[in-house]
């Protein structure tokens, strides 16, 4: 068949495997945001953001509804939301946030996989002041928009500092300001590309090549977890 085609068949599989993992995820996120505050998106800004995240990664729309109608199922499992820390290989440091209707499961999987690294699992808390909560929305950048004008216009709303790049404007404020902010982005009529809340480093690390090589294993493994949500590091 030729190179060609078995790089294309890689690349189609890799993509295909990423979104095998991803689309549960994605899932979980639409039930749990369904589940606590509605199933109507206009009046649960939290189910608005989740709905948004997923057709970001091209969730195709049944799939997005019927995780919408599996809040309402009386079989589906009851998810809690719990993070844990720690320090991987050559010192990373690592916050993992987890949905799981199991947390003895996902605490031993987790260790599991800090362990094998060389590294562990912390108190919670330890690294609270390692990395600040922030809520951000990546906006599609039009021509016209002003970007210093709109850090002007969503400062009430709780911006603390506006990133542009060429065909993306990040806004980042307060993890408390999440729903200020998602209002005044909507009233503005501006696309959000997606939206959420991260941890973002206080002081970020620059490692080796060789050193991200062997992160990058552990963060793998991680993230390939299905109670794994979201995950977080003071990578430069």
């Amino acid at each position: 068949m030729g190179r060609a085609f078995e790089y294309r068949r890689a690349a189609k599989e890799k993509r295909w495997d990423k979104m095998s993992k991803l689309f549960p995820k994605l899932g979980k996120a639409i039930t749990m945001a369904a589940k606590e505050g509605g199933q109507d998106p206009s009046t649960n800004a939290k189910l608005r953001t989740a709905i948004q995240n997923a057709k970001a990664e091209n969730m195709p729309k049944d799939n997005i509804e019927a995780a919408i109608k599996r809040a309402d199922a009386k079989d589906v499992a009851s998810f809690t939301q719990v993070d844990y820390e720690g320090k991987g290989p050559h010192g990373v440091l690592v916050y993992v946030e987890c949905a799981t209707d199991n947390p003895t499961r996902t605490v031993a999987n987790v260790k599991s996989y800090f362990n094998k690294a060389g590294g562990g699992v912390v108190p919670n808390g330890s690294l609270e002041f390692m990395f600040n909560r922030k809520s951000v929305f990546e906006i599609v950048k039009t021509d016209g928009l002003d970007a210093e004008e709109l850090e002007l216009e969503l400062i009430d709303a709780g911006c603390d500092e506006i990133e542009i790049t060429d065909d993306r404007v990040f806004v980042y404020g307060d993890y408390t300001a999440f729903g200020s902010l998602a209002k005044a982005i909507e009233e503005k009529g501006l696309e959000v590309a997606k939206s959420n809340l991260q941890r973002l480093p206080t002081s970020p690390v620059e490692f080796t090549e060789e050193q991200l090589v062997d992160i990058e294993k552990m963060l793998d493994k991680i993230e390939d977890d299905d109670d794994i949500q979201q995950v977080f590091t003071n990578i430069a």
